[in-house]
């Protein structure tokens, strides 16, 4: 083998599907403030117990957090200390999701090649990279992720059970107890019901050795799933009732409506793209073999993803997250016998898409620093009021480097199974690096807290009053605030206060009902712009 085709190789093999990986994961996940939204609300758990409070059970500001069990929380802590001499606490925090990540890939691509051979096993690594819902929630603090990887590792380990019962059941029994514990009760229900439903449904699980290991790692799951409420039971029985309470709220708002149904086939039209028609293709050619485990098993798992997806109402794109695994595993299966035309086709579909979409990247940014388009160049300046791009030649260098590279890995792409999928997942870390470059500076600007939490802790530094009442603020807020300012408000009970200070938070909606005239204005911060407007006001109370 020649110098040439060795290098070839090792670019377009495991080196170098391991290095897009990592480029794609670690690309814009550090450099940048916990931003508006779930990346500052869920790293308010991980400050708290960084601060030495809610070990056990998470809490934000001081006050109980039931959104999430601590799993991801625990892993974002230990990264975040032990990276703190080299990254800020916060970007510490956020490798969690960049190693769930990688964790889930690796475990769909092991599930692949136990369900559908050696072939499978890259083209699900690289559609699962190149899964359009993943792409956000990989680089912002997501407890959601860890959940969606300890699926993949349930499967991973049910795909196992044909040829090794008992190792693979008791590692699908380590996952669902891991599920619990990144989840909660959608973590159980989305796992632990595989173990019957695996039994019952594919004659390749029937048999006593394929049971026995089934039944072990179902008792597994129970066992270890049950260790973490026990824990809180006995340590504070009422922060379990509160969590007992919230999961029940969560499962039980309803199911979606007739109307809203479209909503849920709309999210995952475009979150699984390009899986899911690569996945139809794949059940078509094994309709004959249905009830085998390399599609029952998956097929059983989007079925539970959506069922609860259903039942909850939840139509946001952080909860369809768990459909990756599955689609990727059925899109696998069918990704290598693809007819050559549709293949041909999905590559050529890959390269002109990503190329429009880096074309209007491009365009964003010559917004910004041109102001043309005009209209964009406005609307660009209304919502991020006062932003002023800077070092913009040096963004433009790295910029085009990264699509004259995207260029020629994807010119020299070997003809094969994989060029498809390898093709869509270059393209995509082309984007995300792209944009990246060239738009950090402007999505960073308008969305940190940062700037109006030290406005705030200036303007107390003339109150020095003790307590800060609230009508409420956002979660994101509240970590904000008791990030970077050490700011922790009290919600006000009983239309009454004792606190001297009140903070009023408004969205979108400025000219909110004033409160009673013993308040008076004392301080005021907007941010943002249009619909990203918020505004802060601070009152304080005339004495009488």
């Amino acid at each position: 083998m020649s110098e040439t085709s060795l290098l070839k190789r090792r670019i377009y093999g495991t080196l170098g599907l391991s290095v897009l990986v990592l480029l794609y994961l670690l690309v814009g996940l550090t450099g940048h403030d916990p931003w508006r939204g779930d990346d500052a609300r869920y790293f308010g758990p991980i400050h708290a117990i960084l601060q030495g409070e809610g070990w056990l059970f998470p809490h934000i500001a001081g006050e109980p957090f039931a959104d999430f069990p601590p799993l991801y929380y625990w892993t974002a802590a230990a990264l975040a200390w032990a990276f703190k001499l080299v990254l800020p606490v916060h970007d510490g925090a956020r490798l969690a999701s960049a190693l769930f990540t990688a964790l889930a890939i690796y475990w769909i691509a092991r599930a692949a090649e136990r369900l559908h051979g050696r072939p499978a096993r890259t083209p699900a690594a690289m559609l699962t990279l190149g899964s359009l819902g993943l792409v956000l929630h990989a680089h912002e603090t997501q407890p959601m992720i860890a959940l969606m990887a300890m699926l993949a590792l349930v499967l991973a380990g049910l795909a196992r059970v044909p040829r090794e019962p008992l190792a693979g059941g008791l590692q699908a029994g380590a996952g669902a107890a891991l599920a619990v514990l990144a989840g909660g009760l959608p973590g159980a229900i989305l796992t632990i019901p595989l173990f019957p439903l695996a039994i019952a449904a594919s004659p390749d699980c029937r048999d006593p050795r394929s049971s026995g290991g089934l039944v072990a790692g179902l008792s597994l799951a129970l066992g270890l799933g049950a260790l973490w409420p026990v824990a809180v039971h006995i340590v504070a029985p009422e922060l379990l009732s509160l969590w007992l309470r919230e999961e029940w709220r969560q499962l039980s708002e309803g199911p979606l409506s007739l109307d809203e149904t479209g909503r849920l086939l709309e999210l995952i039209g475009w979150f699984v793209w390009p899986l899911w028609p690569i996945a139809l293709w794949g059940l078509w050619r094994g309709r004959r073999r249905i009830t085998a485990l390399q599609w029952m098993l998956p097929l059983l798992s989007l079925l539970l993803t959506v069922g609860l997806l259903y039942a909850t109402g939840d139509v946001s794109p952080t909860a369809a997250l768990p459909l990756i695994p599955a689609v990727a595993l059925l899109a696998a299966g069918g990704a290598p016998t693809l007819r050559r035309g549709a293949a041909n086709a999905f590559d050529w579909f890959a390269v002109m898409t990503f190329a429009v979409f880096a074309v209007l990247v491009w365009i964003a940014w010559t917004a910004q620093v041109f102001a043309w388009p005009p209209g964009l160049a406005r609307h660009v300046a209304k919502v991020m009021p006062n932003f002023v791009l800077h070092g913009g030649l040096g963004q433009a260098v790295l910029a085009g480097s990264i699509c004259l590279a995207w260029i020629a890995l994807v010119w020299q792409l070997p003809r094969s199974t994989s060029r498809g999928p390898a093709a869509w997942a270059l393209g995509m870390t082309m984007l995300w690096c792209v944009a990246v470059v060239l738009l950090m500076p402007w999505f960073d600007y308008g969305r940190s807290y940062r700037p109006a939490a030290r406005a705030l802790a200036a303007a107390l530094e003339r109150h020095p009053e003790d307590c800060i009442a609230t009508t409420g603020l956002p979660d994101a807020v509240r970590s904000s605030l008791d990030y970077y300012a050490g700011i922790r408000t009290m919600p006000i009970r009983g239309n009454s206060t004792s606190c001297r200070l009140l903070l009023i938070y408004e969205e979108r909606r400025p000219g909110a009902q004033a409160p009673a005239p013993e308040w008076h204005t004392i301080w005021e911060y907007r941010r943002g712009g249009g619909k990203q407007l918020e505004i802060f006001r601070l009152y304080r109370r005339q004495s009488s």
